[in-house]
């Protein structure tokens, strides 16, 4: 009997400080549907808008920081379009030797040549920057280094996005959400990407529109549930949000949202 008392007790604290310990911003906004939830597997199932999604999938990475949304998402993209290049060597990048410490040279080598042998050939958060384009925001820049206006500008806008992933040569449409594209069209234009392959929907949004901690936001679109008009939102932060999928009104209203200087938005992705 004391045996099944103390167990009972440990239960009960344990259950106690899991309690305590869980992050309830975490929790999915009701009106968003989670990937993992059955519900949003089954929408997923009955999909026939995801050509994009395995591709996307096989190269997904979260942003390395709060700040990286539009590299990792920029990150994605590159490595899906450029997939066989990247693995026949008939495109090269810039090796990134950065993650690697100083104390790594120690059994690696001490030279930049050395170190880059066991760097992957692959499009990285960091060198995604490594193009020669002075219409392209810099690194620094996105860290928060002065305009050439002399403001601080953090992260990426829409159009500042679609400039790096031109300067990678690939095409970038780019679609301003504000009252002369509809949500029809935007449904279309989205709707239309996701059923072929060698292209893809980046979005640019604002959390809080969708009740979200955080503010605006940059990620990959994955699918389009046609029965329920959602698209699947793959989420590059996944410390702050699951996937989830978006009924297109709430999407349109996400984007429809001023950041600096325009209107959020999405933009198309080719070769």
């Amino acid at each position: 009997m004391m045996k099944m008392k103390w167990f009972f007790i440990v239960c009960l604290l344990a259950s106690v400080g899991c309690a305590k310990h869980v992050p309830q911003y975490f929790e999915t906004p009701n009106q968003l549907v989670s990937f993992s939830s059955p519900m949003g597997q089954k929408m997923f199932q009955e999909s026939q808008h995801k050509t994009d999604f395995f591709v996307l999938s096989n190269n997904f990475e979260s942003q390395n920081n709060k700040v990286f949304c539009g590299p990792a998402s920029a990150t994605i993209v590159l490595n899906s379009l450029y997939e066989d290049e990247l693995r026949d060597q008939s495109l090269k990048v810039s090796p990134d030797i950065q993650p690697m410490l100083n104390a790594d040279s120690k059994y690696i080598g001490k030279k930049d040549d050395e170190l880059a042998q066991v760097a992957f050939n692959r499009f990285t958060q960091n060198n995604i920057f490594d193009v020669k384009d002075s219409k392209v925001k810099s690194r620094a820049q996105v860290w928060g280094a002065p305009m050439p206006e002399g403001k601080a500008d953090w992260g990426f806008q829409l159009k500042q996005l679609g400039a790096l992933i031109s300067a990678h040569g690939l095409r970038s449409n780019v679609y301003v959400v504000n009252e002369t594209i509809s949500v029809d069209k935007m449904v279309e234009l989205m709707k239309e990407n996701l059923k072929n392959p060698d292209d893809y929907v980046l979005i640019n949004y604002s959390r809080k529109a969708l009740s979200q901690p955080g503010g605006g936001h940059i990620s990959p679109i994955g699918a389009y549930h046609k029965a329920s008009n959602s698209f699947l939102v793959m989420d590059v932060n996944p410390n702050k949000a699951d996937w989830v999928w978006v009924k297109a009104d709430l999407l349109y209203n996400s984007m429809n949202t001023f950041d600096t200087v325009e209107n959020r938005g999405f933009l198309t992705v080719s070769k």
